[in-house]
């Protein structure tokens, strides 16, 4: 089993065959998750699917403090080891890699990645993490996308991690067709209300959801689920 917990926007954090699997932190700056201390979060990996701040915030202190293996695509990989972080891992579209948690591959999503620097970031991506007990899909921002057909020709999908704020990503409506192109009938939402430009309505979201037979999670941050 994998045990998930929201950090807000689209951070969480995975435990995956006894590791802590970080992905996309964007906390310190969040003040909805201003009860989460980054101090407590203690990762052995950090996954990054593109270069926007709101993903890349706390990554160079947590991943200074923990020693975690930073995860991400080349260009975001290279612009943190230029700040000083030594433990990493680039990766690049089709491209996958067996880590001690699980095999992670890094498959394509529709958006854009700028550094927070204003540098290049690379194209963006999202992960299929495939451990011991589930495989799973994070999405990060993305729009639907056809080639998301080919995760669910690849893999069998137990549940996904996907953006339903509208506006920048997909929103709801798209990501339950997405939901269906990668095989799953369980979304976990995320890259909602952080911003006014992504609030939504959450009876709407989940009614949206239901009528098209898959069950939409909304976590409060903090909140764990065993999945």
């Amino acid at each position: 089993m994998i045990e998930l917990t929201y950090l807000g926007h689209s951070a969480f954090i995975a435990t995956i065959g006894g590791k802590k699997v970080l992905f996309d932190p964007f906390i310190t700056p969040n003040e909805l998750a201003k009860d989460i201390n980054t101090e407590d979060l203690h990762p052995d990996f950090i996954l990054v699917t593109h270069g926007h701040s709101d993903h890349v915030a706390d990554v160079e202190s947590i991943a200074k403090r923990s020693g975690a293996t930073l995860v991400s695509n080349f260009e975001v990989v290279s612009w943190f080891q230029d700040k000083g972080i030594e433990n990493v891992h680039p990766m690049n579209h089709g491209g996958a890699k067996k880590f001690d948690f699980g095999k992670v591959k890094y498959v394509n999503a529709i958006h854009s990645s700028t550094l927070p620097d204003g540098s290049p970031g690379g194209n963006p991506g999202g992960f299929v993490v495939q451990s011991e007990s589930r495989t799973f899909y994070f999405a990060g921002d993305t729009a639907l996308t056809y080639d998301m057909k080919l995760i669910a020709d690849e893999f069998e999908i137990d549940f996904a991690l996907m953006p339903i704020g509208d506006n920048f990503t997909m929103g709801i409506e798209d990501a339950v067709r997405a939901a269906d192109f990668v095989g799953t009938d369980k979304i976990i939402g995320m890259h909602y209300d952080t911003f006014p430009y992504v609030e939504i309505d959450k009876d709407h979201a989940k009614k949206t959801a239901t009528t098209a037979g898959k069950e939409l999670v909304l976590l409060n941050i903090g909140e764990s689920i065993t999945l």
